[in-house]
């Protein structure tokens, strides 16, 4: 049978199955009151019944107050409180950092977070690396036990891998629905020893036998704030009709096994490579779902059992995009259907300057660009220049040695660059890359590929000696606005 706990980082025992916190902020939303102290007692049930690991985030309502109250009531090692923080995009500051987990210490009336893990929005903006260095800091100085992130694509795992920043977990969408997090995310993780918390594993109440053999319903407002995003899920992955033919084949399995159908699909994705832990949404009081809990550490999976299951889930469609793409570009597969419930707009990257031959100049702040006197980008008239691009920001050259890691930050730095003047990366029509070493071009090619897959703008790759023995690639793109 599966082991109910696992070590996620040194020092640090989780509970496998996590309790996660996010419909407290969906009651809450609905205007129902929820009394800190009855709900904290709520928590403590779950705590006794061996389930001490709760997650929740700055944006769960009040989900870290009540983990507060908890902690002082029923003991301050008692379970492990992961929280995130989700900042809105654009410039964020040293002093807001701190803020942010000040507030988040104060709330949950700590020393130190277990597990703070980051969310970032928009990659092309240069503030994400900022915000996780001084979280780093943080680390360093104590407020934080470890570090871990949310919604990362593989390619910036990656980066943040290699760049000298500690993190032990990436929290991700991972289902039957879902298995984008199987594939170059797992190879990350593995690479590293970063271990995937899953979410979205019982797609918000679909898979079970409430909706076996029931007629599609509405993606309207009828339904939970959970189930108009999975209803999303289930139609990109195949519609209503695939979505049953899973939950027959999920409802024979766990006959079988005597158990529920949720327990079935968490539980294939406990036997996941990489995977620590599954987060299982908490209806705070409602003790039915600490039994259905215990239940998905009563069984295995056999052989036979997980290949129906593979069967099954391998004629879906594929979620488009990595890990986290859902909340950075269409199709959005939130509850609304787009980001307006989440941010309001995205800020310039950079800031631009307007010249007297109507040439804008963006402005990325290096020293070099004083020195040498150019900018990282201009727009004149529709046309966009990027100037020659390595993977520094500060003092620091993102990527580390790894070649891949270099090429997509130098590709998020273009991206800001042409989005401070107003295009999209989907606009690039020609790129240059200049590499160190002959022996990286096919990591950097590849890189390249999985950014400009769909783009396919001219390009070209040459060997240079490049300034600075720290960075292995340069690239300069094109980009003309239609």
């Amino acid at each position: 049978m599966i082991s109910k706990y696992t070590e996620l980082a040194p020092g640090l025992t989780i509970c496998k199955a996590l309790t996660g916190l996010w419909q407290i902020a969906d009651l809450e939303r609905d205007g129902n009151k929820i009394d800190p102290i009855s709900a904290a007692k709520a928590m403590n049930d779950y705590a006794e019944a061996g389930f001490t690991t709760f997650d929740m985030a700055d944006h769960y309502g009040s989900a870290e107050e009540i983990s507060g109250v908890f902690r002082k009531t029923y003991g301050e090692n008692k379970a492990q409180l992961f929280t995130k923080w989700v900042p809105s995009p654009g410039d964020i500051t040293k002093s807001q950092v701190r803020a942010a987990v000040q507030l988040a210490l104060t709330r949950m009336q700590s020393e130190q977070l277990d597990l703070m893990q980051f969310h970032a929005w928009n990659y092309a903006h240069p503030s994400w690396v900022d915000c996780l260095f001084w979280l780093q800091e943080l680390k360093e100085e104590g407020l934080i036990k470890y570090l871990g992130l949310t919604n990362f694509d593989a390619a910036h795992l990656q980066i943040v891998a290699n760049s000298g920043i500690e993190v032990v977990s990436n929290q991700v969408c991972y289902s039957l629905l879902d298995q984008r997090a199987a594939g170059k995310m797992t190879a990350v993780c593995e690479k590293h020893g970063i271990k995937l918390l899953a979410f979205g594993t019982v797609a918000g109440g679909f898979l079970s036998e409430k909706w076996l053999n029931q007629p599609e319903p509405t993606l309207n407002e009828s339904l939970t704030w959970s189930q108009m995003k999975y209803k999303r899920f289930i139609d990109t992955a195949g519609g209503w009709q695939s979505f049953q033919t899973l939950l027959q084949t999920l409802d024979q399995i766990a006959k079988k096994h005597q158990v529920g159908i949720a327990n079935i699909a968490s539980s294939f994705i406990l036997n996941q490579p990489a995977v620590a832990g599954v987060i299982i949404g908490a209806r705070l009081g409602k003790s039915e779902h600490i039994r259905d809990n215990e239940a998905l550490f009563s069984f295995d999976l056999d052989e036979k059992d997980k290949q129906r299951i593979k069967e099954v889930i391998g004629s879906f469609q594929t979620i488009p995009g990595d890990c986290g793409d859902e909340y950075r570009k269409p199709p959005f597969l939130t509850a609304s259907g787009d980001l307006s419930h989440h941010v309001k707009s995205f800020p310039s990257p950079y800031p631009t300057l307007k010249g007297s031959d109507e040439r804008i100049k963006a402005l990325s702040g290096t020293i070099w660009e004083e020195i040498a006197g150019f900018s990282r980008a201009v727009r004149k008239g529709n046309r966009i220049l990027v100037s020659g691009t390595t993977a520094t920001h500060g003092p620091n050259a993102m990527g580390g040695t790894d070649p891949a890691a270099q090429t997509h930050f130098i590709i998020d730095k273009l991206e800001g660059a042409i989005q401070s003047l107003g295009g999209k990366l989907d606009q690039v029509v020609r790129t240059r890359i200049f590499i160190r070493n002959i022996a990286d071009w096919e990591a950097i090619a590849r890189a390249h590929g999985e950014r400009f897959a769909d783009i396919q703008p001219a390009n070209t790759m040459v060997k240079a000696e490049l300034i600075g023995e720290e960075y292995l690639v340069e690239i300069e793109a094109e980009a003309i606005i239609e």
